[in-house]
């Protein structure tokens, strides 16, 4: 159902960089949505129900609020091909709506995550720009673990523009038009 969804060049325009810098992996993700900031701010900051439409997360959940800032819990599982990682991390978000994410990792199973997103407004769409800077617990083989990381990075995005596209699609329909709200 949410390939069906999904813009039909799939996830090709989705543009990952991965850089692996001696310990840190730095992460630059750039794509657009065919949706306004908020469509695109209600699914990036719908973290009860993002285990719902991000397949690599098992829990997802709100743990505090203060504020502007949320404190979440996720955990999941990263799997490409044979290779799997278990993940887990309970990380700060600071949000300024509609317009970029903050986030800083306060325990898990990575030494250090620091990550931005930011909503640009293109006219009828929306730019997603998103940068994490982490230090993993574990060894990273050099060409495997960057294409690892890159697909992981790539459908997460994917499902999440998937998932944008089918609440405006379902808010759209279930608006009344001119005609019937006149009884017409």
């Amino acid at each position: 159902m949410a390939a069906a969804l999904a813009d039909p060049r799939q996830d090709k325009d989705i543009k990952v960089k991965v850089q692996v810098a001696g310990e840190n992996v730095i992460v630059d993700v750039i794509l657009s949505v065919p949706a306004t900031r908020q469509e695109v701010w209600v699914v990036l900051t719908d973290f009860e129900h993002m285990a719902d439409f991000v397949s690599n997360l098992k829990e997802s959940k709100v743990v505090s609020i203060s504020g502007d800032t949320l404190k979440i819990f996720q955990r999941g599982s990263a799997t490409y091909g044979p290779i799997s990682f278990p993940f887990e991390s309970t990380r700060e978000i600071r949000l300024i709506p509609f317009d970029k994410i903050w986030s800083h990792m306060i325990s898990g199973n990575m030494r250090k995550m620091e990550g931005t997103t930011q909503l640009i407004d293109e006219g009828g769409q929306t730019q997603i720009i998103y940068h994490t800077d982490t230090i993993q617990e574990y060894w990273i083989p050099p060409i495997v673990g960057k294409t690892f990381i890159e697909h992981e990075i790539r459908e997460q995005f994917y499902e999440m523009r998937n998932e944008i596209v089918r609440r405006k699609r379902a808010s759209a329909s279930s608006k009344p038009t001119r005609s019937s709200a006149r009884g017409i």
